[in-house]
């Protein structure tokens, strides 16, 4: 899991710096991210699944929004714990705060300007619970 602490270049190693957005363009970032590969999580959850979201977790100092938030639309469902933000003009959800990761967003590794190398794990949102705990490494989660 990717650590959420502010000195993130001494715990993760060098960081790289990438733009993405939506489709239209109204949202436009850029996030921080560890040098490739960026650990990456593919959900199979309903939302996920539909959307082909793959996660980019990254810490709320790391990313920066350009442009775009007047654009952005939000959507919650089940705890209403995540904040599903989508661009009101086309409908792309190109970042997100997800509830696994409360100090961090979730950035979608389709939605960046240019592709990074990926090392993705499975994260099995239909069962949502055990699948976090196992992300956290706590025992029994298997």
């Amino acid at each position: 899991m990717i650590s959420t602490s502010i000195d993130a270049v001494a715990i993760l190693g060098p960081m790289i710096e990438v733009g993405g957005g939506c489709h239209c363009g109204a949202v436009r970032f850029r996030a921080r991210l560890p040098d490739p590969p960026v650990p990456a999580l593919d959900c199979n959850c309903s939302v996920c699944s539909a959307t082909g979201f793959v996660h980019i977790i990254v810490p709320h100092e790391d990313l920066q929004l350009d442009r775009g938030s007047e654009s952005l639309t939000s959507y919650r469902f089940g705890t209403g714990a995540a904040d599903h933000l989508f661009c009101s003009t086309c409908g792309v959800k190109s970042f997100y705060q997800p509830r696994s990761h409360p100090n961090a967003w979730s950035v979608n590794a389709n939605c960046l300007d240019d592709p990074v190398t990926l090392e993705i794990e499975r994260f099995d949102g239909r069962d949502w619970e055990a699948a976090k705990a196992a992300l956290d490494g706590v025992a029994g989660s298997d």
